[in-house]
């Protein structure tokens, strides 16, 4: 919500409720951000409901449509289905007329199963195996947010033609920070050459299997208008009630600590937020 403005400042109102991706500082109950980085949030949503949209929707929504390219028909593997992103690939992704599949917990399996998607409980069954079981030649796209080695393995299940879309580096985290006890920023550098193997492997096996890279702060550097408009029509979807966010649990923004342990420790179904002290702020721990 607008509390000031600053000089010069004209078509926004204080009081007005608004969304914004800051790269830092999201978790302070005040932040200074240029107008251009602002989204109106329209009236009647819920507010942990419109949170949700504006990293985990707008990241599922351009893997889908901008990354990948989706056509209805299409066969589509989502890992972590049961999580912030992996629950809004497959809300979209049924919308996009996509027949879903999905690896989680088997504490996960009946959220995944109510939002139309195949579960495959990735604890007690090889999801490559049971992939070619359930589709002979393999799915056309893999939503892969865990990284490193798993990225192959997630190329297994491609059908010739087909892509892996990677984001994240979910398996580098443990008790809720960074495995290697490093800032992420360095060791997200440490994994580029890494990344860069598995994209060129990519075009260079037979198969055209792919591994294509995505990154909400990247392309919204490059392209910031893209995601203006992806979250916009975001937003569309939720007043029609097309989409509906899977909210796990609202801590408030005194326990970030203890939100951060859940989303290390797994197992967490839909979208941790964080409540602001005293306000309608609202902003997404995952």
């Amino acid at each position: 919500m607008v509390d000031r403005l600053g000089d010069g400042v004209s078509g926004i109102e204080p009081g007005e409720t608004i969304a914004a991706l800051p790269i830092t500082g999201g978790y302070a109950e005040f932040i200074c951000l240029a107008q251009r980085e602002l989204v109106p949030v329209p009236s009647g949503l819920d507010a942990a409901e419109a949170v949700s949209l504006v990293l985990n929707y707008v990241t599922a929504y351009q893997m889908l449509h901008r990354s990948a390219k989706v056509g209805s028909g299409q066969r589509a593997l989502i890992h972590g289905a049961a999580g912030g992103v992996g629950s809004a690939l497959l809300q979209l992704g049924r919308i996009a007329g996509l027949d879903l599949y999905g690896t989680c917990s088997s504490r996960g399996a009946s959220a995944v199963s109510d939002l139309g998607c195949t579960p495959i409980d990735y604890q007690h069954r090889d999801f490559v195996k049971e992939i070619h079981r359930l589709t002979s030649e393999g799915v056309d796209v893999v939503f892969d947010g865990i990284g490193g080695t798993h990225m192959w393995r997630s190329r297994k299940t491609l059908r010739p033609g087909g892509k892996v879309v990677a984001y994240g580096l979910t398996s580098s985290l443990r008790g809720g920070r960074l495995a290697s006890g490093r800032s992420g920023r360095r060791y997200r550098f440490r994994g580029i050459p890494i990344f860069g193997l598995y994209i060129a492997g990519g075009w260079l096996l037979p198969g055209r299997k792919r591994v294509v890279p995505y990154s909400i702060q990247w392309l919204k550097r490059l392209r910031p208008a893209l995601f203006r408009q992806d979250l916009m029509a975001l937003f569309d979807l939720l007043q029609q009630k097309k989409i509906r966010p899977l909210i796990a649990q609202r801590f408030p923004l005194a326990r970030v600590r203890e939100a951060h342990e859940s989303l290390g420790n797994g197992g967490v179904v839909g979208k941790i937020v964080l409540v602001g002290n005293g306000s309608s702020l609202e902003s997404g721990a995952e």
